[in-house]
């Protein structure tokens, strides 16, 4: 059996705190530094997980559900919750953290990554081991997102 990687080995969260240069004309979190954010989080829980280069193969799901404001705490949380041979597929949280510490979320994405050589080649990844009853659900959704990204390739997109 090849190598194998719990899901905490790879789970990072980062914290930011919401300035003028991250707001839209609407006064809220521009979408897209946000859409950054969540790339660069899921790059680095998928480069934590296989150990090699990664590149985004797709933004699979990205739901904003609240807007953060001028001096916002924003926090992502990425974790691993499905891999493939060559791909895994991570997700990101998003919350807006309180005074208190109290979280609320903000947006929820998942993103599929894929391994590469220093030749832009495909590598084989650790197998994901799930423990928590948690971790087994986001496999099995993870696994039927994975059929639907499948089938949306035959049909072209």
């Amino acid at each position: 059996m090849g190598k194998m990687k719990r899901v905490e080995e790879s789970r990072t969260e980062n914290t930011y705190l919401i300035m003028k240069k991250h707001i839209n004309c609407y006064g809220r979190l521009f979408g897209g530094v946000l859409m950054q954010w969540i790339d660069e989080m899921a790059g680095i829980v998928a480069r934590r997980h296989a150990g090699t280069i990664v590149t985004t193969a797709c933004v699979d799901n990205l739901n904003f559900k609240a807007g953060a404001y001028l001096g916002d705490v924003v926090v992502l949380i990425g974790k691993m919750t499905y891999v493939g041979k060559t791909s895994m597929e991570v997700r990101i949280d998003t919350y807006v953290e309180a005074a208190d510490g109290t979280r609320k979320i903000i947006n929820r994405a998942y993103e599929v990554m894929v391994a590469l050589d220093e030749n832009d080649n495909k590598v084989e990844v650790p197998k994901l081991i799930v423990e928590t009853e948690a971790e087994k659900a986001e496999w099995i959704g993870g696994e039927k997102r994975y059929a639907l990204r499948k089938e949306r390739r035959r049909e072209g997109y």
